[in-house]
């Protein structure tokens, strides 16, 4: 599953939007594919093609293996990895964000290095294990279960892999969410909520480390974000 937000301006960066916690039962897969084509097909561009900046700080100096990018988006992410030199398994439920994705690989001259794919991931999963697997604000507006896909991410690692989660731990005031009853959880809650195995993960980052993002009018607001890193150490 892959999910994408509006809590920024569009233009600003990638990411997933805010965490519902709204009554009622999970999201169909077709309500799921709906929402998500609606909102890359409401734009020529949703976000402004540059990594996150937790991902690129945090990843610039591991050596590059093979990554998982959960909900990839327009590829920002993606790209940039695979320019390091990361193979990329690039994962989204929306067909246009991939095609867009596509195109920036391509453009970029690193598409030998990505490969995208359709999913649905509380339907379908990537084969393959993986040195990195990249929640960037794997949040949503639709209920679906978020603590049992990054648990599936995390047991997609190979051993000595990092899950790498970002959150939004804020939002700035332009957000159409703010006012909303939006649960944006810490860092242990939603390590807590993967329920690892204490034997065969280890916890190497909790932060919650503060930007400045712009909004659509020119203002600028100071957010912080969720940081989680985990480390699988067992087989």
């Amino acid at each position: 599953m892959t999910e994408h937000p509006s809590t920024e301006h569009p233009t600003t960066e990638h990411g997933h939007g805010h965490h519902s916690t709204a009554p009622g039962p999970e999201a169909t897969p077709e309500e799921t594919e709906r929402h998500w084509e609606q909102h890359y097909s409401s734009r020529e561009q949703v976000w402004s093609g540059r990594p996150n900046p937790v991902l690129s700080r945090l990843v610039e100096p591991i050596a590059p293996g093979h990554a998982l990018d959960l909900g990839c988006g327009e590829g920002a992410d993606a790209v940039w990895l695979a320019g390091r030199g990361w193979t990329v398994t690039a994962v989204d439920v929306s067909a246009t964000a991939l095609e867009r994705a596509r195109k920036l690989a391509a453009d970029t001259g690193v598409e030998d290095r990505v490969h995208f794919e359709r999913h649905d991931l509380t339907q379908t999963w990537p084969a393959g294990t993986f040195d990195l697997v990249s929640a960037q604000f794997l949040q949503s507006p639709l209920n679906f279960p978020r603590a049992r896909v990054l648990r599936a991410a995390a047991h997609a690692l190979a051993p000595g892999g990092l899950l790498l989660v970002v959150d939004h731990g804020s939002l700035p005031p332009w957000s159409p969410h703010r006012h909303e009853d939006v649960y944006l959880p810490t860092s242990q809650e939603v390590f807590d909520g993967i329920e690892l195995d204490a034997a065969g993960w280890q916890v190497e980052l909790m932060d919650a480390p503060q930007r400045t993002v712009t909004g659509p009018d020119g203002r600028t607001a100071d957010i912080v974000d969720n940081v989680l890193v985990v480390r699988r150490v067992g087989g």
